[in-house]
């Protein structure tokens, strides 16, 4: 039989040949999208292919979930508010292995797969840093074929589109959803009741033993939404399962009858609030309400989901931590401590003992920030209000907790103050990190750095009672999407010399290191980020109108916009740049584009400030003609992981400047580097790690290390003073303070050079001097174009242990205690 028919006997929703994945998409574009190849647009096209993958994903899924049942397989449980997903199509196409032949049955049909991928767009439902491990976590579980159920919400809004008018930042509505989801399949047998007010009643059971009843004031469904998850080179398939919020009557006939229409659909859209946007602003009280609605939301629907597993699976609920280990990605889903114990108290009616074993046996806890203001608190009002018998099942926890706790510091009320789960200073408040440490067999930070600073700072006490608890676990990234799929050309030049198998074992990469010696090598790694260069700046010129140099140094700071994050201290190294330009108009210095990119919490009004100053920076600089051909200054709007996959590859300098002991890890930084990238940074969060790894030689370090930090503001830190002594600083404020920047207008950037002046909370003035001899030591090394290519090849070769593989590894064997299911399909 010849190649041609034994293609055609492939099935057309499974084979994998040119001939079938063509026959695939023309069928689904027409049957799914009711479309012929003459009317067709680009999102018919997009959606048809989309199916056409999905279905060669869907035996693999039903297989899994199948096999997983069968052999009762420890899961995975990781609960975030926030899932950065990203585009599918790209990854999943990656995943199957699928690329080469549906690029070809694409072209054979007249299209390009890059113009398709293009369309997609990308799924709301995550902010930052993360949601983006959440997602590459996720991707690393099915590679690494562990069992696994990410659980979150399935936000019809995201955070916001993010628009630049006249320089300011301004929010857009993320309609993500508006053409619809492939890659989703709702699941009309997965809903759950969800609770809200009312008060309690205490009563006595049928076998005598007190009780309490939950009498809520609403009741709302969460509906179950699953997306497969597929890992790479393996059968497996797992799960993300986001709940959407409906009413449990979506119409109220008599109301309406009785003329009250819109109170016939109230109750739905009253519901439907609860899974409409992603992060609601939380400053107004009605904002509070809604996020802690959120939160407990999808930690329920998730938990009693758990539980229907647990009880069909295996022999009853004392098996819960034999069937799932449930991991706590930051404190969004602490309540599931209080809510695990009240389905087991008041649903299941377990004692106390048995409840708080199993759930300590259940739990475990990431945190992800050094900062006590982002330790999330409720006030007690609030929550009263809302989760009326939660709160007095975590009164019974602290109590029991804070006799713990006197026990052991015996005489110790500071460390009862601190460690209790009510802060009682002031408007009382309810601690969510600290429920997260009690009732979690394990907590973890996300750097080496950042764990040795909870130990001591922010969970100092609680590591303290329970060493044991504590460890590592520095975060990574999946080269899956982050290199192979964002960067292709430099992949295949990795995949020729030192073959794929990096793609599952990122620590192939040091093979690549011999080849530093290899000037024909050195000079192909040139090209590859030369084309990366010209592709992304074709990219800025269509979203921004700026046209850069691609032989011009890329010098990126890519990330929320923070004061902690000190863009601000870029943008003053920036302006510094443009004063020597205008007083040195022969300065021997390679032409640079600084490159900003990033969005701002909408309430975050310095943050905002910031963007406004990068922006009207830019307009300055790109119109002055006597630098602009050596000096320019873009800000790429509405940052995304779309937007990364452009940008990673094609940075030469990656800026992670944040103040020391302030950034918990960053992912930014590894994905750079990943790249080819060399690093600008402190030694804060795993930016120490990577510096470790890559060499002190081939990375470039200023500024205070934590403890100088710390010194600094206990000698009483003074910026007006060092400002007055660095006079390239002085001049960079006084240049912004004169209007020049703002049409005039000095007032407009006064409350950032005010704060820079009198508070500097975040120590830009008194790193600055380090900072700008550093980018000295840059621009003097980028000159060197061997020399700048061994440091880059020497950073990819050594970037192995910043996988998500490796984290999810020693996740697995340190806390979960999960092994692999491998699946095969026939």
């Amino acid at each position: 039989m010849n190649a041609s028919a034994e293609n055609s006997t492939e099935h057309t929703r499974t084979g994998g040949s040119v001939d079938s994945l063509k026959r695939a998409f023309t069928d689904n574009l027409f049957y799914v999208t009711g479309r012929t190849f003459r009317k067709a647009t680009p999102i018919d096209h997009y959606t048809a292919l989309a199916y056409t993958v999905r279905d060669r994903l869907l035996e693999r899924f039903i297989h899994t979930a199948q096999d997983y049942r069968h052999q009762r397989a420890k899961t995975v449980a990781y609960l975030s508010a926030e899932f950065l997903t990203g585009p599918h199509l790209g990854n999943n196409i990656l995943n199957l292995g699928l690329w080469p032949n549906l690029s070809q049955a694409l072209t054979e049909l007249g299209l390009d797969l890059d113009t398709v991928l293009d369309t997609e767009q990308e799924p709301g439902l995550g902010n930052g840093g993360l949601g983006r491990l959440a997602a590459c976590f996720m991707d690393s579980l099915a590679t690494l074929e562990i069992p696994a159920i990410g659980y979150g919400i399935r936000y019809e809004y995201g955070i916001f589109d993010q628009e630049i008018h006249d320089g300011w930042q301004v929010e857009i509505t993320d309609a993500w959803l508006r053409n619809g989801n492939p890659w989703e399949i709702p699941n009309l047998q997965r809903r759950f009741p969800v609770h809200f007010g009312g008060h309690t009643e205490q009563y006595v059971d049928k076998q005598g033993h007190q009780r309490t009843r939950w009498l809520p004031e609403t009741t709302i469904l969460g509906l179950a939404y699953d997306t497969p998850i597929l890992g790479y080179g393996v059968q497996n398939v797992n799960l993300l399962r986001l709940w959407k919020s409906e009413a449990r009557e979506s119409f109220d006939l008599q109301a309406f009858n009785h003329g009250d229409y819109y109170g016939a659909v109230n109750d739905m859209v009253v519901a439907q609030n609860l899974s409409k946007v992603l992060y609601p602003n939380d400053e107004p009280e009605v904002g509070k309400v809604l996020r802690l609605r959120q939160q407990y939301f999808f930690v329920s629907c998730s938990l009693q989901d758990m539980l229907r597993i647990t009880l069909r699976d295996t022999d009853g609920l004392d098996h819960f931590p034999d069937k799932f280990a449930v991991q706590l990605n930051d404190t969004h889903p602490a309540i599931a401590i209080a809510e695990f114990m009240r389905l087991l108290l008041d649903e299941y009616h377990a004692d106390w003992n048995r409840a708080w074993a199993l759930t300590q046996r259940s739990f475990a806890y990431t945190n992800h920030t050094l900062l006590p203001e982002a330790l999330e608190t409720w006030s007690l009002d609030l929550f009263r209000r809302t989760l009326p018998r939660h709160l007095e099942i975590i009164y019974e926890i602290n109590s029991r907790f804070m006799d713990e706790v006197r026990m052991t510091f015996l005489g110790d009320q500071g460390r009862l103050a601190r460690m209790s789960l009510i802060d009682e200073r002031g408007d009382k408040a309810v601690r969510m990190a600290n429920l997260a440490c009690v009732g979690a067999m394990a907590i973890n930070g996300v750097a080496a750095l950042h764990t040795e600073l909870l130990k001591t700072t922010v969970l100092k006490d609680f590591h303290d009672m329970w060493p044991e608890k504590f460890s590592n676990k520095t975060n990574g990234v999946t080269p899956r999407r982050f290199l192979a799929l964002a960067n292709r050309p430099l992949a295949a030049l990795i995949e020729e010399t030192i073959d794929h198998g990096w793609l599952r074992d990122l620590n192939e990469f040091s093979r690549l290191e011999p080849y530093i010696d290899d000037a024909a090598f050195r000079q192909r790694w040139r090209e590859v980020k030369r084309i990366a260069k010209v592709s992304f700046a074709a990219y800025l010129r269509e979203v921004t109108g700026v046209t850069v140099d691609p032989d011009s140094m890329f010098d990126v700071q890519a990330k929320r916009i923070h004061e902690y994050k000190r863009q601000h201290l870029n943008l003053l190294h920036v302006v510094s740049h443009y004063l020597r330009l205008k007083q040195q108009p022969d300065l021997d210095t390679p032409p640079r584009t600084f490159i900003f990119s990033g969005k701002a919490a909408p309430g975050y009004r310095m943050a905002k400030l910031v963007i406004k100053l990068t922006n009207a920076i830019a307009d300055v600089v790109n119109r002055d003609r006597k630098v602009n051909d050596r000096l320019r200054v873009v800000f790429v709007p509405d940052f995304s992981v779309k937007v990364g996959q452009r940008l990673y590859p094609a940075a030469d300098l990656s800026e992670q400047i944040s103040t020391a002991g302030k950034e918990a890890s960053g992912t930014g930084n590894m994905k750079f580097s990943m790249n080819g990238a060399l690093t600008i940074g402190t030694l804060d969060g795993a930016n120490v790690e990577i510096r470790n790894a890559v060499g002190e030689e081939n990375f470039y370090l200023f500024g205070l290390n934590v403890d100088e930090v710390q010194q600094r503001f206990a000698d009483g830190y003074h910026p007006r003073d060092v400002i007055l002594q660095t006079p390239e600083l002085h001049e960079a404020l006084d240049l912004i303070g004169s209007g020049l920047f703002a049409h005039g207008d000095k007032q407009l950037f006064a409350p950032l050079l005010d704060n820079l002046w009198n508070h500097d909370p975040y120590l830009v003035c008194a790193d600055f001097h380090a900072y700008r001899e550093c980018q000295g030591r840059v621009a003097n090394d980028f000159r060197d174009a061997e020399l700048w290519s061994r440091m880059s090849i020497l950073n990819v070769a050594r970037i192995g242990y910043f996988s998500s593989d490796r984290a999810i590894r020693e996740y697995c064997r340190d806390i979960w205690k999960v092994q692999p299911v491998s699946i095969t399909v026939s």
